[in-house]
C-alpha cells in the first residue's frame, strides 16, 4: 500500500481527500474578491430601496477580516464563508435584507440577483490560485499511485470549473460538492462517498482540510488520518485543534508508493 509522510510520520493508505479552499487553492485570492463584491452588490441593492446597507464592520457577517475600504484580506478558517455553503451565505444576506426593511421573498430574491453577479465576475476573471508546491504534491501522488478526490463545501460545477481553470482537474478522480449530498461538512457523507467513487475504504483515507469542520468531517468517517493546513502562523495552527496533524505547507508532505 502506498504511504503517506506527515511531519516525519507515515500514514498506510490509498487515499487522499482534498477540502478545495484554503486547502489546495488560495481562499482569499477566489472567494476575497466574489464575497467583496456580492456584499457591494447588496448594500447596494439596499441603499436603492431607500434602506440602510450593510453594517459597516462585515467581520461578522461572514467571519471575514476587512481593510478600509471593504477588502477582505482574510477570514476566520471556522466561520460562514470558509465552513458555510452557498445556500447557507445566502441565508445569512437574506437575513440581513429581512431585518433592514425588505420582505423575505424581496430579501431572497437581492441576494440570489447578487450571488449571480458575483458568480458571473468570476467566472469572467478565473480567480483561482494554487497554494505553493500543492500542484508539485498532486504529481506525487498519482506519480505514488494514490487515488485522489475533492470534498467541498462549495457546489461540485463551480468547484470543477475553478479545478479546470487551475488545469488540474485530471488529477481528482472524484469531486464531491456540498450538492451531491444530504449533510455537508462536519458530518461523514462527502468522505464515504468520495471513498465509494474511488473504491477505497474510508480507513484507506486521509482527509487534508483548513477547518476543523473538515477534521470532524474526517474522524466522524474514520479516516486514516485528518491533517490541517495552517499557513506559518501558530495562531492559525492553534485553530485546528481536533487535527492529527497540522502542516505549515505541502512541502510537510511527501507521497510515496507501495515498496
Amino acid at each position: 500500500m502506498p504511504r503517506l509522510r506527515v511531519n516525519g510520520v507515515y500514514y498506510p493508505i490509498r487515499a487522499i481527500l482534498f477540502d478545495k479552499d484554503g486547502t489546495l487553492l488560495d481562499f482569499i485570492y477566489t472567494w476575497g474578491r466574489w464575497g467583496e463584491r456580492l456584499l457591494a452588490r447588496f448594500s447596494a441593492g439596499l441603499r436603492a430601496r431607500g434602506l440602510p446597507p450593510l453594517p459597516e464592520d462585515l467581520s461578522a457577517l461572514w467571519g471575514t477580516v476587512h481593510a478600509e475600504d471593504g477588502a477582505i484580506t482574510d477570514y476566520d478558517r471556522n466561520g460562514p464563508l470558509s465552513m458555510g455553503t452557498i445556500g447557507d451565505l445566502m441565508s445569512i444576506l437574506t437575513w440581513h435584507g429581512y431585518r433592514n426593511g425588505l420582505s423575505w421573498a424581496e430579501a431572497k430574491l437581492l441576494a440570489e440577483a447578487c450571488r449571480q453577479d458575483a458568480d458571473d465576475s468570476l467566472a469572467q476573471s478565473r480567480a483561482a490560485k494554487a497554494l505553493p508546491h500543492a500542484i508539485e504534491f498532486l504529481t506525487q501522488c498519482r506519480d505514488s499511485g494514490i487515488a485522489l478526490a475533492i470534498v467541498t463545501a462549495d457546489e461540485t460545477a463551480q468547484a470543477v470549473q475553478q479545478l479546470e481553470w487551475l488545469g488540474i482537474r485530471g488529477h481528482f478522480s472524484a469531486v464531491v460538492g456540498t450538492d451531491r449530498v444530504d449533510r455537508g461538512k462536519p458530518f461523514p457523507d462527502m468522505v464515504a462517498l468520495a471513498c465509494r467513487e474511488l473504491g477505497v475504504a474510508s480507513g484507506e483515507a486521509a482527509v487534508i482540510g483548513d477547518t476543523n469542520g473538515d477534521m470532524r468531517m474526517a474522524k466522524s468517517a474514520g479516516a486514516a488520518v485528518a491533517i490541517g493546513i495552517a499557513g506559518p502562523d501558530a495562531a492559525e495552527a492553534s485553530k485546528l485543534s481536533e487535527a492529527d496533524a497540522v502542516i505549515a505547507s505541502y512541502l510537510a508532505l511527501a507521497a510515496e508508493a507501495d515498496e
